[in-house]
């Protein structure tokens, strides 16, 4: 398993994370960041090129998988906007309070271990008036697709790198303290239903 989780499961998380699907959901929403942005699970990078350069001055890119950051530097390399890497979960989210105008989290809350507590922290480091951005995958509205997931979720957690399929999105966050402004949801095209839908849209610490 651990050379699973070294060698194959990175490469698997970016080949299924830069899916046409999944990247036009993260085209979405990536470019509204500005600022001094923290994104949180920046995997191997693939939101990178879909920055506003004339709108972001720094990125925070934290992951606490080690070999997608190796690949996250590839592609930060010849960014016209500073890249500062930072090892860990999004738990332990290491910037003082009220520290950046914006916090982006795609396809990264299904794996957190502890994904309360790690929107509490994002919701710490915001400015007053700053956004969190999010596009994640989760709990389905259909029930026999919501069932698929419970059955599935304890196999799906172990090849998954911890994935979760059926988490409330919108409900943690806003039990983080955050207010939901905007909020759009659908089911993927060309996605399995039970690993595709898509919640999107943007929160303000409340």
């Amino acid at each position: 398993m651990n050379l699973y989780r070294r060698y194959i499961l990175p490469r698997c998380i970016d080949w299924t994370c830069g899916s046409a699907e999944v990247e036009a959901q993260r085209r979405k929403v990536v470019p509204l960041a500005s600022g001094r942005v923290l994104e949180v699970g920046i995997g191997s990078g693939l939101n990178l090129p879909l920055y506003d350069p004339a709108k972001v001055e720094r990125v925070y890119g934290l992951d606490p998988a080690p070999e997608l950051l190796t690949m996250a530097r590839r592609r930060s390399s010849s960014l016209p906007f500073a890249v500062e890497y930072l090892t860990m979960g999004g738990e332990d989210i290491p910037l003082e309070g009220e520290c950046v105008d914006t916090v982006v989290v795609t396809f990264t809350l299904c794996s957190i271990p502890n994904p309360a507590a790690a929107l509490e922290r994002m919701r710490h480091v915001l400015k007053p008036g700053g956004r969190l951005i999010f596009s994640e995958h989760g709990r389905a509205p259909d029930e026999a697709v919501r069932r698929w997931q419970h059955r599935l979720n304890p196999l799906w957690r172990r090849i998954g790198g911890g994935c979760t399929l059926d988490r409330d999105i919108p409900a943690l966050i806003r039990a983080a303290g955050f207010r939901i402004d905007a909020l759009e949801t659908k089911y993927l095209p060309n996605t399995p239903r039970f690993a595709g839908f898509n919640y999107w849209g943007t929160a303000r610490p409340g």
